[in-house]
C-alpha cells in the first residue's frame, strides 16, 4: 500500500502479473458513461432499444442508467419515449421552511427531507419558521429572492398562508404545503380527521377495558392558530370517543388550545386538574405529541397518573420513550411516519417541476403505536 496525501491506496500491480489497471475500475460507471457518450456523439434522439443495441449493454441497466439521467436531469424523455441529451444539466434548488428547530416532528422531517434531497442530487435550502408568522413570511421572501425551484412550507399559522402563497405564486415557484394547507400550493400532509378518528377510537377502547366505560371528561388540545384542517384531529377525536362511548353528554367534550407547545399544554391541563380534583375518568387527544407529553407532565406532577388516558399525534421519539414506561398515562400516538416526508416530497416536487400531473391533497401512510404494539416490535 502506499499513503498519499494522508490517504491509502492499493500499489499498481508488478509486471507479470495477471491484474490490471482496470481492476481500479467501477463497471457500472464506465457503461453509463458509455451511454452518455453516444448520446452525445450522436446528437440525436435515441430509443432505449437503440441504445441498447449499440452500446451491448443489458437492457435492464440501460434503462436504470437512463431514468437517472433523466431524474438528475443530464437526460430528458419527451412523449415520444425517446431520450434527449440535456445540453446544459441544472441542478435544481428547493427550499424548505421548516415548522421550527425546537419542535421534535418538524426536525424530523428536516432530516427526512435533507437525506431524501442529497440522496436525488438536489440542493436544499433550509430555513427555520421558529413557530411564528413573520419569519415565515420574510423567509418566503427569502426562497422568492434566491430563486429556488420550487419551495417546500411548514409553517403553522393559518393567518400568514394566504400571503405566503400569494407571494410564491407571483414570483411562478410551485409550491408544496405541509400539514397546513396554503393557497396555491399542493398539500402533502396526514388525513388530520382520519388520524384523529382512530386516536379517539384507541381512547374509548381504553377507558373500556381499564374503566369500565366510565369517562368523566373528554379533552382535546387543540391548536387553534393551524386552521379547521388541523383542527379536525380533534374533531375526529370526538367523534372517535362518540362511537365506541354513544352515550357520553355532549358537556363531557372540552376543547383546549394548547398551541401544540409542551409548556402551555402542561399549564392547561395542571388548570384542569386543580379545578376538578374528584374526577378520576378523563381522556385528553392532543393535536401534537409536544402537547401530549406537556399534559403528561401535569398528571405526573399532580399524581393523576391512574385517572387520565392521553393520545398524541406524530409519535416522535420522546412519546414513544415515554410510552414504555410503566403506568405512563399516554397511551398511545399516531405515528405519522416523518421519515418518509423526504423521499414523497422529493418526487411530489419533481413532478411539479416536470409538469406532470399531481393530486391537489398528497396524504402519507400513518398507524397508530401504542404500549401494547410497542412490547410485540
Amino acid at each position: 500500500m502506499e499513503r498519499l496525501g494522508g490517504e491509502v491506496f492499493p500499489k499498481e500491480p508488478m509486471a507479470g502479473r495477471k491484474t490490471t489497471k482496470r481492476l481500479y475500475l467501477i463497471p457500472v460507471l464506465s457503461k453509463a458513461l458509455d451511454i452518455l457518450e453516444l448520446l452525445q456523439a450522436t446528437n440525436q434522439p435515441m430509443t432505449l432499444e437503440a441504445i441498447h443495441r449499440q452500446t451491448r449493454i443489458s437492457k435492464t441497466t440501460v434503462y436504470r442508467v437512463l431514468k437517472t439521467f433523466v431524474h438528475r436531469g443530464y437526460l430528458s424523455q419527451g412523449p415520444d419515449g425517446l431520450y434527449r441529451q440535456v445540453l446544459r444539466p441544472k441542478k435544481m434548488r428547493f427550499g424548505f421552511a421548516g415548522q421550527s428547530a425546537d419542535m421534535p416532528f418538524s426536525e424530523e422531517v428536516a432530516k427526512s427531507l435533507i437525506d431524501a434531497a442529497s440522496s436525488v442530487g438536489v440542493d436544499l435550502m433550509v430555513l427555520d419558521n421558529r413557530y411564528d408568522a413573520e419569519t415565515a413570511l420574510k423567509n418566503a421572501e427569502e426562497f422568492i429572492r434566491s430563486k429556488v425551484d420550487l419551495v417546500i412550507e411548514f409553517q403553522v399559522e393559518q393567518e400568514v398562508a394566504p400571503m405566503i402563497g400569494d407571494k410564491i405564486a407571483a414570483a411562478k415557484i410551485p409550491l408544496i404545503a405541509i400539514d397546513i394547507p396554503h393557497p396555491h400550493a399542493t398539500y402533502f400532509g396526514v388525513d388530520n380527521y382520519r388520524v384523529g378518528i382512530e386516536a379517539g377510537e384507541t381512547l374509548a377502547a381504553y377507558a373500556t377495558a381499564n374503566w369500565d366505560g366510565r369517562v368523566d371528561w373528554v379533552i382535546g388540545l387543540d391548536l387553534v392558530e393551524a386552521g379547521q384542517l388541523v383542527q379536525s384531529r380533534i374533531t375526529g377525536a370526538f367523534e372517535g370517543v362518540r362511537s365506541g362511548m354513544p352515550d357520553l353528554p355532549v358537556e363531557s367534550f372540552v376543547r383546549i388550545d394548547g398551541r401544540g407547545m409542551q409548556e402551555m399544554s402542561k399549564k392547561l391541563i395542571a388548570d384542569f386538574l386543580q379545578r376538578h380534583p374528584k374526577d378520576k375518568h378523563i381522556l385528553i387527544a392532543a393535536a401534537t405529541d409536544s402537547s401530549a407529553l406537556g399534559a403528561v407532565d401535569a398528571v405526573r406532577e399532580m399524581k393523576r397518573d391512574r385517572h387520565v388516558a392521553i393520545v398524541g399525534q406524530d409519535c416522535i421519539a420522546e412519546a414513544i420513550t415515554e410510552m414504555k414506561k410503566a403506568r405512563s398515562p399516554l397511551v398511545g400516538s399516531v405515528s405519522h411516519e416523518a421519515s418518509s416526508y423526504g423521499p414523497n416530497l422529493m418526487n411530489l416536487g419533481l413532478s411539479l417541476l416536470r409538469g406532470q400531473m399531481v393530486a391537489p391533497y398528497n396524504y402519507v401512510t400513518h398507524k397508530m403505536i401504542t404500549r401494547d404494539s410497542l412490547r410485540q416490535e
